[in-house]
């Protein structure tokens, strides 16, 4: 049965036409390379705002916590509460929401406007992921894996750019005008968003036969996975800086190392959906994890050197994972896709922040070597949990 003229996708495995697919993922990209870029920016301006406010360490971790802390525990309920909503018109509300918040850290207000700003663009930025993934995942059906894939490298591309962006400028201008061009920069894209994103709004019964899962035990599984494969990422990444300086290099060294794993994490994001495609969830994920703790390992053993030419191998697979992740979501959505990437950015999000305080508390109490192990033997335990997930797997999912 064909679906009405007024849904952006089909019944019975039909898919939305070429163009408008391709329009939908590029609205979907661009609005979560800025996010993202907003997200990773905000770093740039922590040391910044410590000297501005006269801030401790703590002092300043609460209060990036306002944004990352509204971003993730806000995800649920904006699904929720945007469920009605068109595609276009909740990633146009997610953009100019977050770009208020940048604005209103731009204005003199002082220190609570610093905190209100940061809040109102954690708001912002909740609802983009669910919706983003929604849409993608809308306009591909089961085709989706791949874009979805690109989806994530879109991420990627954000955290790279932007982040970039405000260091060259800060030096030039003072950090409220900074704040400012972020937030003329979420203006943009919103406004390019009019043209881009399906003016129709999600319609639940045209995702039913494309978008049904396998059981919320799946599901669950998955989310563990995505939550551990986080949580390795985040615990090598607190101690890299560390291991460079104590294999000699100094701090130019260490931006180099962490563009290095960067660089090849973007890679990663981009290329492992495709090799999900290939050998299925269960094969790529074991591929990738036994390959990151085995690289994490290496990186312990290796002179400085040769730990940087190990670090981009590193860092395919250690984002790479997260593509075929993501990927999956919709399978072992049990129907309900938009809270299912909700529930799964979650968790990613909860990790993320959780990860660096037990790996550090156990580096405080052993060593950093023992830090990193703990982050590979992380890795290592996903290998045997991914089987889990193999009888919730539809036969077919290598092949789609």
């Amino acid at each position: 049965m064909a679906a009405s003229t007024d849904l952006p996708v089909t019944f019975d495995g039909e898919r939305t036409p070429q163009a408008p697919r391709s329009r939908n993922l590029l609205a979907a990209c661009f609005t979560h390379a800025l996010h993202d870029g907003y997200t990773d920016g905000l770093y740039a301006f922590l040391p910044v705002w410590q000297a501005q406010f006269g801030l401790s360490y703590a002092a300043l971790a609460l209060v990036r916590a306002l944004y990352y802390g509204t971003m993730g525990g806000l995800q649920i309920p904006a699904d929720r509460a945007l469920r009605g909503v068109s595609a276009r018109s909740a990633l146009i509300l997610a953009t100019v929401t977050a770009a208020m918040g940048f604005l209103i850290m731009a204005l003199p207000l002082g220190f609570a406007g610093l905190c209100v700003g940061l809040v109102v663009a954690g708001v912002g930025s909740s609802i983009q992921h669910p919706r983003g993934s929604m849409l993608v995942t809308d306009s591909y059906g089961d085709a989706s894996r791949r874009p979805l894939g690109m989806y994530n490298f879109s991420g990627d591309l954000g955290k790279a750019i932007v982040p970039a962006l405000v260091a060259v400028t800060l030096p030039v201008l003072a950090w409220r005008p900074v704040l400012g061009l972020m937030a003329l920069l979420g203006i943009v894209v919103a406004l390019g968003l009019r043209s881009w994103a399906p003016k129709t709004p999600v319609i639940a019964r045209a995702r039913a036969k494309t978008q049904r899962g396998h059981g919320r035990g799946g599901f669950g599984i998955l989310t563990t996975i995505g939550a551990l494969d986080t949580a390795t990422r985040m615990g090598y990444l607190l101690f890299l800086p560390f291991l460079i300086h104590a294999k000699g290099g100094n701090s130019p060294t260490v931006g180099v190392a962490l563009a290095l794993l960067f660089i090849g994490g973007a890679l990663g994001k981009a290329t492992c959906g495709w090799l999900g495609e290939r050998l299925g969830v269960v094969g790529s994920v074991i591929v990738t994890e036994v390959a990151t703790a085995a690289l994490m390992a290496a990186t312990l053993l290796t002179p400085l050197i040769p730990t940087l030419i190990v670090l981009p191998l590193l860092g395919v697979v250690l984002n790479g994972t997260s593509s075929v992740l993501y990927g999956t979501v919709p399978e072992l959505s049990d129907g309900d896709t938009g809270r299912a990437f909700a529930v799964f950015y979650t968790s990613v999000v909860v990790s993320g922040g959780a990860a660096p305080i037990l790996y550090g508390a156990i580096a405080d109490h052993s060593n950093q070597t023992i830090g990193i192990l703990a982050s590979a033997a992380t890795a290592a335990l996903i290998a045997p949990l991914v089987m889990l997930l193999k009888p919730h797997l539809r036969a077919t999912a290598s092949t789609t």
